[in-house]
């Protein structure tokens, strides 16, 4: 698992931090356009305003109560009818502070709700990358281990074919040597492997009884050594 060469951009990291300010700042400027268009006083434009976002409200606190929604429509039917006050707000008063002061508060409130989310995903992607580098850890002392075991049969098939050859040897030299009998050796049997190489299969190597089987090889060849 690598992780990705790919270096987000400075302004992708700093959308999402000022997404909810825009918002806030669109609904406002919009609202202000409105009331420069003939919604200042207009209790018409307000009331629709006002059916429009307690609508929105109400659609939310159904979401919220679980009755056919979750927390996602929650969420975003009360950013709607949030939305649709402050606009209709800032579509009927005469002035700027009162909108000024809603938008300030709609702001806060939405930086305060986008936090939560903010440090749910931290959580999450700090959780991921414990996780990853626990995996990572566990697969790297595997292959380390699978690799001192492997070494390990290398090295006991090595010392065994080793140890075949040096006994092959012997054997070819024995036999040249005067007074041989091959009758005693088959009957004595060959010694035994060592501890080591006992057990790595290789072919062609019967095994005797140890150290009593050299003893009486011994005896049946006097010139030996």
């Amino acid at each position: 698992m690598n992780d990705p060469i790919l270096a987000r951009h400075s302004l992708a990291l700093a959308l999402p931090k000022a997404a909810p300010a825009i918002a806030t700042s669109s609904v406002l400027v919009l609202g202000r356009i409105w009331n420069a268009n003939g919604a200042e006083h207009s209790i018409g434009n307000a009331t629709l305003m006002a059916l429009l976002a307690f609508g929105a409200a109400t659609a939310g606190a159904f979401a919220a109560a679980g009755r056919g929604g979750n927390e996602v429509i929650a969420g975003t039917a009360f950013a709607l009818s949030g939305g649709l006050a402050l606009a209709g707000v800032a579509g009927y008063a005469d002035g700027l502070s009162l909108p000024a002061l809603l938008w300030a508060l709609a702001t806060a409130t939405a930086y305060a709700l986008a936090a939560r989310h903010w440090r749910t995903d931290r959580r999450i992607a700090v959780a991921h990358e414990h996780s990853t580098v626990e995996r990572r850890e566990a697969h790297a002392h595997v292959e380390r281990v699978e690799a001192l075991r492997a070494g390990a049969r290398i090295e006991t098939a090595r010392v065994g074919a080793a140890y075949a050859e040096q006994l092959a040897a012997a054997l070819l030299t024995r036999a040249t040597l005067p007074g041989f009998d091959p009758a005693a050796v088959h009957e004595a049997g060959l010694p035994g492997l060592p501890a080591a190489v006992h057990g790595t299969g290789l072919p062609g190597l019967p095994v005797g009884g140890g150290v009593g089987d050299s003893s009486r090889l011994a005896q049946a060849d006097p010139h030996s050594t």
